[in-house]
C-alpha cells in the first residue's frame, strides 16, 4: 500500500477537471450497461464455474445421503431419550 503525501493528493484534485469526469462517468456507465446486458451468459459462466468445482450429485447419490442423514438423527434421538420412549421410536421408524 502506498502512503501519498498531501501535495499529492492537493495535484491530483486540482488537475481533475470537468471533461475527466464525464468521461469517467462515460466509461463506468458503458462498462454497467455491458454488465446489465450479458447478465445472462455471465450468470450462466459463473453456473459452469460452479459446477466444475463441485458437481451435481446424481438422484441416488441424493437419495442415500438424505436416508443417512435420517439415520444419524434417529440415532441421536435414541442416544438422547429414555428406554420406554426409544421403543417408541423404533417403532415409528419401521412403520416409515
Amino acid at each position: 500500500m502506498q502512503c501519498y503525501n498531501m501535495s499529492t493528493i492537493i495535484s491530483f484534485v486540482q488537475n481533475f477537471s470537468l471533461v475527466a469526469a464525464g468521461e469517467l462517468a462515460l466509461a463506468s456507465g458503458a462498462v454497467c450497461a455491458l454488465i446489465v446486458l450479458f447478465k445472462p451468459l455471465l450468470r450462466g459462466l459463473g453456473r459452469a464455474a460452479l459446477l466444475v468445482v463441485k458437481p451435481k450429485r446424481s438422484k441416488e447419490e441424493q437419495l442415500q445421503r438424505r436416508q443417512m442423514r435420517d439415520a444419524m438423527m434417529l440415532k441421536r434421538m435414541l442416544n438422547s431419550v429414555e428406554p420406554s420412549q426409544a421403543a417408541e421410536l423404533r417403532a415409528m421408524a419401521a412403520r416409515a
